[in-house]
């Protein structure tokens, strides 16, 4: 049973969605052209429809199968319900993304299919819900077992779920605010995610914190910068097609395919 408060977050989360879409089409931090904002927005949201059909059957119902029937063996089972287990379930989980997101670029398996998030050459919010399907399966198996390991109850489950979801796409924005950069040491912002979707390796692997920036001041992986440019190098995926295809090419073999094609002569 869950506890009631799941509508009016998701409800919430919705609005927000809407509020950020006007707040950064009236307050842009960068610059979009009107085509290239609506190819990405109608791959984005394709791609969004997609995956929430599909997944529609494993995802959250799945959770909350595991949850009622396993959630009293894990570390939590035994507390009494109440404000402190939701604060330390939260953080658990909240801990247990930012090391899938962090495994999610240093292993191949995984990063071909984390890699379709990166692959947007624009930063918005429907920026928020651009995922390949076998990546948010992966992360739903890993939750599975958190929850198993954190003995959440399904209530929290999906609160967690829904406070998620409404950061994903707050953190995706593009805009900026005063305070943000002192906000971001708590959660992060999106000053903090835009460096993350940078074309540069080495300023993308960074930042992996999904709520709370904690995770990355604790271990050394925040970094403060404003990427010269936005999306990969190599990829690129202008319908959901191309976008669910890109999985299954990773950059070394398109790199070493390129490089067996002549070059034009200028």
């Amino acid at each position: 049973m869950t506890s009631g408060i799941e509508g009016p977050l998701f409800g919430a989360a919705v609005l927000l969605f809407a509020i950020l879409l006007v707040v950064e089409k009236k307050f842009p931090y960068m610059p979009i052209s009107k085509e290239e904002l609506k190819k990405s927005f109608s791959t984005n949201t394709g791609a969004f429809l997609v995956n929430n059909l599909i997944m529609s059957v494993f995802s959250l119902s799945s959770l909350l199968i595991v949850a009622s029937n396993y959630a009293d063996y894990g570390l939590l089972g035994r507390m009494s319900d109440g404000p402190l287990k939701w604060i330390l379930s939260f953080i658990l989980f909240d801990f247990a993304v930012y090391v899938w997101h962090y495994l999610g670029h240093k292993f191949e398996s995984l990063w071909r299919f984390h890699k379709i998030h990166h692959s947007d050459k624009s930063y918005h919010v429907t920026t928020g819900l651009r995922f390949h399907v076998l990546d948010q399966f992966l992360e739903i198996l890993v939750k599975c077992f958190c929850v198993i390991l954190f003995g959440v109850p399904a209530s929290i489950v999906v609160a967690c779920e829904i406070v998620r979801m409404f950061f994903v796409l707050f953190h995706h924005g593009n805009f900026t605010f005063p305070g943000e950069r002192l906000l971001s040491y708590v959660i992060i912002t999106p000053h903090l995610h835009r460096a993350h979707h940078s074309t540069l390796r080495e300023e993308h692997d960074s930042n992996y914190g999904i709520v709370l920036s904690i995770w990355d001041s604790m271990f050394g992986t925040r970094k403060e910068l404003v990427p010269a440019n936005i999306g990969l190098e190599l990829i690129e995926a202008e319908n959901i097609v191309q976008l669910f295809s890109l999985a299954f090419l990773t950059e070394r073999k398109l790199a070493r395919f390129l490089h067996l094609v002549p070059r034009r002569k200028s």
